[in-house]
């Protein structure tokens, strides 16, 4: 029997990226697996990219879970609700929620103060980055804390201790990351007597869509970039943050990591899964220890 058979999982922000990653990942394990968000085949999103739910879904049925599209906007408050009372009335629990929506439409403004900022895309992007997430756990959590065990994923951008000495980006880009952070520890405390876990979750350098667009290259490919990038040698695929979660949901012990800060590459390291590759790729201790010193490329240890 597959590790997560028979449990429920809601994953935001599923079109793309890192929650496709997740949701696949889930369905890998045997979860029957909720993908929302706002592109679909009939409607993209502002973000205009082909990457649908309904796609996602389909994903997750080959690699062997069941997945369930629901196009959701979840800063509308009517409609998340609404997903839940279906998720209630479907299958009657919730054991994972995983909070993935994230808020850049745009190009990110790099090094911008607040007041060079573009305040609507800067406004936008916090709700879209964090009202989200605190919308979906309004509405989640009195379904997922019915049945021990249960298990918040916040995803960010950055572990605690990275973000708590460097500047994010932008202004905006760092309050929304920041925030994140608090959700996930404000969770941990509110969830710990209901035998829940909440978990603060970042991936490293994601080999998204968007990403591997804008360096003209694919997955099957995406090594050919590190000659211009080089740095980019130690990205990982949206599956390996994806195995993150899986090993988290599948982890009989998982409380042990309530309010706690990780990523996908210390995951690895306790848990033993891989990227694709069959490699371990370990970002973050890479960008302090060679990327941030300026130091040349090389993930000799790293991966």
């Amino acid at each position: 029997m597959k590790a997560l058979a028979g449990k429920v999982a809601l994953v935001t922000g599923a079109t793309r990226a890192a929650g496709r990653g997740i949701a696949v990942e889930l369905g890998a394990a045997g979860a029957t697996v909720y993908v929302t968000g706002r592109s679909t085949r009939g409607r993209r999103s502002e973000m205009n990219r082909p990457e649908t739910i309904e796609e996602t879904a389909e994903l997750v049925d080959r690699a062997g879970g069941h997945g369930i599209a629901v196009p959701v906007d979840h800063l509308d408050p009517e409609q998340v609700r609404a997903l839940v009372e279906r998720i209630e009335r479907e299958q009657g629990a919730l054991h994972v929620l995983v909070n993935d929506i994230w808020g850049q439409f745009t190009e990110p403004e790099w090094d911008k103060t607040v007041w060079e900022s573009d305040l609507d895309n800067g406004l936008r992007l916090l709700r879209l980055g964090v009202d989200t997430h605190v919308i979906t756990s309004h509405f989640a959590l009195p379904l997922l804390i019915r049945s021990p065990g249960g298990l918040v994923i916040e995803m960010t951008d950055g572990t605690n201790e990275y973000n708590a000495e460097n500047y994010r980006v932008s202004f905006f880009y760092d309050l929304a990351k920041g925030a994140v952070s608090r959700i996930a520890f404000a969770l941990a405390h509110e969830l710990d007597k209901y035998d829940a876990t909440a978990v603060l979750l970042t991936p490293g350098w994601l080999r998204s869509e968007s990403m591997l667009e804008g360096f003209g290259v694919t997955e099957a490919n995406w090594q050919d970039a590190t000659e211009r990038i080089p740095h980019f040698a130690i990205s990982e695929s949206p599956s390996y943050v994806g195995r993150a979660v899986a090993a988290l949901a599948a982890d009989p012990d998982v409380r042990r990591w309530n309010g706690k800060s990780t990523s996908s590459g210390e995951l690895a390291q306790i848990y033993g899964f891989t990227d694709l590759d069959g490699s371990r790729p370990d970002a973050w201790r890479y960008i302090v220890e060679v990327q941030d010193p300026g130091k040349p490329a090389d993930t000799t240890g790293y991966r």
